[in-house]
């Protein structure tokens, strides 16, 4: 219980606070983007990059975790894809139900994996971030390219992404720097510290104040479908392939919250830009977002971690 209490509360108590700032009009709509950017360019990566250095993936978990996620998610995206015909909604959603299935929100992942199992999971839920976010990114500007209305970006799109990912960069010089064998002085991770709290607090805020509900009403099955695809198929499938890779409870307990992490944000602005349907990723995210605060601690509890 206290694991419950200090690990996700607090997280999805700030989101609800980014929420409630939102919906009271604290900042105009425009003024969440800077803050939004400077998380994701700046502060995130100030996160990622010294817990990357500092990991030690000399026990084998760091394979397993990468193997698992990408495996479970790209299963779960062919699954989706094979049930296309059975899904009765327009090309646009159905883009959107693909993304909601598959993509999830290392805003939230990330601290709530460091409040569980330490700060030195950072680096495995790095790798689990490494591994999955070019891979989802590619197969979901794919199908946003075929059924998408007016196919807008395709490979220009998901290769610029990919090129300016503040996350994919992180991942690559913290492992270029553990790859060193040279650890980090004092002098340089006080500010890493410094800027990576930051990261934490308004990552969090800043997913909650991208939220929107009133999208649901009309489509409260697929919405549903959706939410349960993605926070209870989907982490159990991850699971199992960390459990048949012969993953160590660290490594499981990471791959079980990354499968159970809401919907991403990012997935909105995608449907917006690519023709999917936008209302419906935004009501898919605020409801994965809201049913995670339950799933997460449902996976774990389940798995014996809490």
């Amino acid at each position: 219980m206290n694991a419950l209490l200090s690990g996700f509360l607090p997280v999805f108590a700030l989101i609800a606070l980014g929420w409630g700032l939102k919906v009271a009009r604290f900042l105009p709509e425009d003024g969440w983007r800077p803050v939004e950017r400077l998380t994701y360019f700046v502060f995130y990566p100030a996160f990622l990059i010294p817990g990357i250095w500092n990991a030690d993936f000399t026990g084998g978990g760091a394979g397993v975790v990468a193997l698992a996620t990408l495996a479970g998610a790209m299963l779960m995206a062919l699954i989706t894809f094979m049930a296309k015909p059975l899904i009765k909604v327009s090309d646009a959603a159905y883009t959107s139900v693909f993304q909601g299935v598959i993509r999830w929100n290392g805003f939230v992942f990330l601290p709530v994996a460091a409040s569980i199992f330490g700060q030195e999971s950072v680096g495995l839920a790095a790798v689990a971030l490494g591994a999955l976010i070019p891979s989802i990114n590619i197969v979901c500007v794919l199908v946003l390219a075929k059924w998408g209305v007016g196919q807008g970006g395709g490979w220009r799109m998901v290769g610029r992404s990919l090129w300016v990912n503040p996350i994919i960069w992180s991942c690559v010089i913290g492992t270029a720097l553990n790859l060193t064998g040279l650890r980090p002085p004092d002098i340089l991770m006080t500010p890493f510290d410094m800027l990576g709290g930051a990261a934490i607090v308004l990552g969090l805020m800043v997913a909650g104040a991208g939220l929107s509900f009133r999208d649901a009403a009309g489509r409260p099955v697929v919405v549903g479908l959706v939410t349960a695809a993605k926070l209870l198929v989907l982490p159990l499938v991850m699971a199992g392939f960390a459990i048949l890779l012969g993953a160590d409870r660290t490594a499981l307990g990471i791959v079980l919250l990354a499968g159970s992490a809401p919907g991403a944000a990012a997935s909105y602005v995608l449907a917006r830009q690519m023709g999917g349907d936008a209302p419906l990723m935004a009501a898919v995210v605020a409801f994965t977002t809201l049913g995670a605060l339950f799933t997460m601690p449902l996976m774990l509890f389940l798995f014996g971690f809490l």
